[in-house]
């Protein structure tokens, strides 16, 4: 085949035209030469409402009509701009200070320059989806300017030149020429073109072309809320200016290996890559997961952390098997150790403080008393950082750390910020707000941790209000979990059905909403769900068949029908991947209209439908499923409470209660066979805030009771999710949406299996699920039923989480959910508040036939890249509900105090972890607490005894039944109000 060359000579656009040429090597291994060609434009509009030029050139829409110009034609003005002035950033200035530009008094018209955007899209995905916020954002007036395919400002990159000088010569150019081209509108005032850079060789050279650039701090200092937005710079250039100025400061940490070096180093098996884990009960203390080894490695002391923070992506050495050490049995604080630091001497202190010394050589006395041989694991140190883990932090100013001037003036002070989680750094902050910051609840960000400072450097970026106030610690608890709490954005509200709460039905079976639809309005459909709940994802059913066996139905949401692919709405439940239960109020995953309204199973409506309908015979064994999309009308929305009322009272003898009845007993047998098959019983405390009514104040803590109709409704949904699980993986083996839960390896539960062997003689067998499961079951003290429960919760802290996955990427053996003891599950009878059900209802919708393959349900790129998201929001709402519960528990005690008992679950040496059933919390009661002068004590680690002597006699061992006084208290290392406890 003849290749046509274009000719240039005769093409008057041939100057328009420029041609990029690269070659890459094809798999076969040959190489291939690629020339891509841009046509390059004069009709791409600057958007300055100013230029009447552009507005008459630009390009229309579909309709006809031109385009919407963005800069406003009287931008702001500056002390140093007066006459108003257009901003460009480029890449480093938005890397650097995205926080500066969500700002509401400041930073509107803006140009972001496209090759700005590619560079940041490809340096950080999470500030480029802020960014296009901005860009979406009507108020702030952000214009995408494409210098790229302009021919005026396209810039082709020179020999030898690096990309990003190349990339910065091209913002030059492009604000050199927004400033000519609006120089030519003749208006009264023609706005300053501004360039915004931190990087002071692009800075110099703009200067030296006659441009208008400043720094950050530079243009900061212009504006009239400069004082107060000066603290949303990154510290990075004092820093650079302060590296010049002190030379010989010493350097606390070793330095990190090279990217090759740690790369070369993993490969070869002498290096492990692993997230890192920081220990709850002490700061000094993590752990690392990699394949090479069955424990997990240990990392001990700040040195061998050398500046890794919690859930960063990082490179460890093993260290010789004579350095290898137990985990440490103190609690230690990093409070309590560092109080009183100077945040203004960070590099010339001792580098391990003589309090840090003094808790680790406890640790270490402790280890050489007695044999370790087998004891002592596998430990590493940090010799580099592959992904930071670094987000927006929720904390507050540490009191001690403010000098008497900070608390007083304006002037720039450095103070430490305490996080809320207590697995994270304090933070050194420089703010010129100190007097206004104390007390509030701060976001901050870390921007930088060098080697020759104790603690990692970050910037303020917004203050949430008074701590222990409802609105501030609600607000906090979101940010810290990174929950999507912002309304809905009026794009996806575009979505919704124009009928709003006013949709029906169609009446008329011909219409396109009936089609392939089975219309099951006359089965006797009920929903049980608890209390107050409004987002009705499920309903039941159950008949009696001519021969014997019994219908069983499964009715779900049809939310697929109103949510469709790649739509705002889908992109933004996409993103938010679960709706958040908070003591107080829900943050929805979908507007409300369709949550509590249109897709929820209400009673006494029609509403769309999918439903799994199986055959089973009177023993639960099953003959046959279907699956279809349906028309129901519930007959009545049940809590459990009322449903088990109605199961329980002889008197009711109507079709729905017996058909609950009948329900009930098909979900006994279905239990046995799966805890037969080895389905584990697990436990966690879970307890029920109970709220005043008119005020949404905590009043009381109730235990949640387990009744026969929640394993009902359980036993049914787990059914439903593995039928439909099995038909989507035969439609689709490589793209079914699954969820595998990984048998835990052995070692996990080598601790528990030891703590029972020596505490109660009682053995944990692990060799598969069944065999847990009995063991579980033979874990029994006569003398306290809720023995058996405790051993359960902390078994449940031994295993592996849960996780959704794309069925291409695992082989079927790991398909296997070890808790369920089922070869193959998903998640299908929550389309409401989670998006893997919606992704399975549109898998399944195709397998049936109903409707054809989306392409977004068949990418397999795209379905990981959403399991990887709905992994970490459904661990993160979790925690977050948790957290909820753990606040409005300590409100709820509040000025109260109350004698309870608990359960010794952790031992240290100098302290033990108590569990309290009735509240659900657990808390840490350390020697001091015990009495005003802290007590001498021995901790035997081989019996897990802990004996104080001295100003309290008292003798502690785990799993021990205890008495405490439970308190409110407000703990002064993160500001959180919780739960204290006093042995009694």
């Amino acid at each position: 085949m003849a290749s046509l060359k274009r000719s240039f000579d005769g093409d008057p656009f041939a100057a328009n035209i420029s041609s990029k040429v690269y070659v890459r090597s094809t798999k076969s291994g040959k190489v291939q030469k690629i020339v891509r060609e841009v046509y390059l434009r004069q009709d791409i509009p600057c958007s300055s409402r100013l230029c009447h030029g552009c507005l008459n050139t630009a390009p229309k829409d579909a309709a006809g009509q031109a385009i919407h110009f963005v800069l406003s034609d009287a931008p702001a003005g500056t002390s140093v701009f007066p006459q108003g002035h257009y901003l460009v950033p480029d890449t480093n200035a938005l890397l650097n200070a995205m926080d500066l530009f969500e700002q509401s008094s400041a930073f509107y018209d803006v140009i972001i320059l496209q090759i700005v955007l590619e560079e940041l899209r490809n340096r950080s995905l999470p500030l480029y989806n802020r960014l296009i916020g901005l860009t979406k954002s009507e108020d702030k007036r952000f214009y995408v300017f494409f210098n790229e395919f302009r021919l005026e400002t396209h810039v082709a990159r020179l020999d030898g030149e690096s990309v990003n000088d190349r990339n910065d010569r091209a913002v030059r150019k492009a604000v050199a020429w927004y400033a000519q081209h609006l120089a030519r509108t003749k208006a009264r005032k023609i706005p300053a073109v501004v360039m915004l850079s931190n990087d002071r060789d692009n800075l110099r050279k703009a200067r030296d072309e006659g441009l208008h650039a400043c720094s950050l701090t530079e243009y900061v200092k212009q504006l009239k809320d400069g004082d107060r937005l000066l603290d949303l710079i990154p510290e990075t250039e004092d820093r650079d200016a302060a590296k010049d100025k002190r030379p010989g400061e010493q350097n606390l940490y070793p330095e990190y290996f090279t990217m090759s070096k740690m790369m070369t180093g993993v490969k070869s098996g002498l290096l492990h890559q692993g997230i890192f884990n920081v220990s709850p009960y002490n700061y000094l203390e993590g752990s690392i997961r990699v394949p090479a080894f069955p424990k997990a490695l240990l990392v001990l002391g700040r040195e061998n952390i050398n500046r890794a923070v919690d859930g960063d992506l990082v490179v460890v050495e093993v260290l010789p098997k004579d350095q290898w050490k137990e985990p440490s049995s103190q609690v230690i604080e990093e409070e309590a150790v560092t109080k009183n630091e100077n945040p203004d001497a960070e590099g010339n202190e001792g580098f391990v403080s003589e309090k840090e010394r003094k808790a680790l050589q406890e640790d270490v006395k402790r280890t050489q008393s007695k044999t370790t041989e087998g004891h002592a694991q596998p430990t590493a140190k940090i010799v580099g950082v592959v992904k930071r883990n670094w987000r927006q932090y929720v904390g507050h100013i540490d009191q001690s750390s403010v000098s008497q001037s900070g608390q007083q003036g304006r002037k720039q002070d450095s103070v430490f910020v305490i996080p809320m989680d207590k697995k994270i750094p304090k933070i050194r902050l420089r703010t010129r707000q100190v007097a206004e910051l104390l007390g509030k609840r701060i976001l901050v960000t870390i921007d930088a941790w060098d080697r020759g400072s104790r603690h990692p450097s970050g910037h303020f970026v917004r203050s949430l209000g008074e701590l222990e106030t409802k609105a501030a610690e609600t607000e906090a608890l979101l940010l810290e979990y990174d929950v999507q709490y912002r309304p809905f954005p009026k794009t996806v509200l575009d979505c919704l059905p124009k009928e709003g709460h006013d949709w029906k039905v169609p009446a008329s079976i011909e219409d396109p909403g009936w089609k392939d639809r089975e219309d099951l309005r006359d089965l006797l459909i009920c929903s049980i769900d608890p209390i107050g709940c409004q987002d009705i994802d499920d309903a039941l059913h159950s008949r009696p068949l001519p021969n014997g066996n019994i219908e069983v139905g499964v009715h779900i949401a049809d939310v697929s029908h109103f949510v469709k692919p790649n739509n705002a709405m889908d992109n933004e439940a996409s993103i938010r991947g679960t709706t958040v239960y908070l003591v107080d109020k829900r943050i929805d995953m979908l507007p409300m209209l369709l949550g509590t309204d249109l897709c929820s199973l209400k009673p006494y409506v029609e509403r769309y439908a999918f439903s799994v309908l199986w055959e089973m015979t009177p023993d639960a064994d099953i003959v046959g499923a279907r699956f279809t999309k349906s028309v129901i009308k519930s007959r009545e929305a049940f809590s459990y409470e009322q449903a088990q009322l109605r199961v329980d009272d002889g008197s009711q003898q109507d079709d729905l209660t017996r058909s609950i009845r009948t329900l009930l007993a098909l979900s006994r047998k279905l239990r046995q066979k799966r805890m037969d098959a080895g389905a584990l019983s697990l436990s966690s405390p879970e307890v029920k805030v109970q709220m005043e009514s008119e005020t949404s104040d905590p009043i009381d803590v109730k235990t949640k009771e387990h009744l026969d109709t929640m394993s009902l409704v359980e036993e049914f949904m787990l059914l439903a999710n593995t039928s439909v699980a099995a038909k989507i993986y035969d439609a689709f083996p490589q793209t079914a949406i699954l969820r595998r839960h990984a048998a835990p390896p052995k070692t996990n539960f080598d601790e528990l299996s030891n703590q029972l062997k020596v505490k109660k003689g009682l053995e944990l067998s692990v060799e598969s699920s069944k065999a847990l499961a009995d063991s579980l079951d033979a874990c029994v003290d006569n003398s306290d039923p809720f023995f058996n429960t405790l051993v359960r919760i902390m078994a449940t802290r031994c295993m592996m989480s849960a996780e959704y996955f794309c069925s291409g990427t695992q082989a079927y053996p790991e398909f296997r959910h070890y808790g369920l003891a089922s070869e193959i599950y998903t998640h299908f009878t929550s389309p409401i508040r989670r998006y893997a059900d919606l992704v399975a209802h549109r898998q399944l919708a195709a397998a049936i036939d109903y409707e054809a393959v989306h392409p977004s349900v068949r990418s397999r790129g795209r379905l990981e890249a959403v399991c990887k998201n709905i992994n970490v929001r459904h661990r993160n709402a979790q925690l977050a509900g948790r957290a909820s519960i753990a606040y409005y528990v300590g409100q709820a005690l509040r000025g109260k105090a109350t004698e309870e008992d608990g359960f010794v679950m952790k031992i240290f040496s100098n302290g033990f972890v108590v569990l309290v059933p009735r509240f659900g919390i657990e808390s840490l009661i350390r020697l001091r607490d015990l009495a005003d002068t802290e007590p001498q004590a021995t901790y035997d680690a081989e019996s897990y005894t802990l004996k104080t002597t001295g100003s309290r006699e008292v003798t502690v061992e785990l799993f021990q039944k205890v008495r405490v006084r439970v308190t409110d208290q407000k703990d002064e290392t993160t500001g959180k109000r919780g739960v204290k406890m006093e042995l009694v």
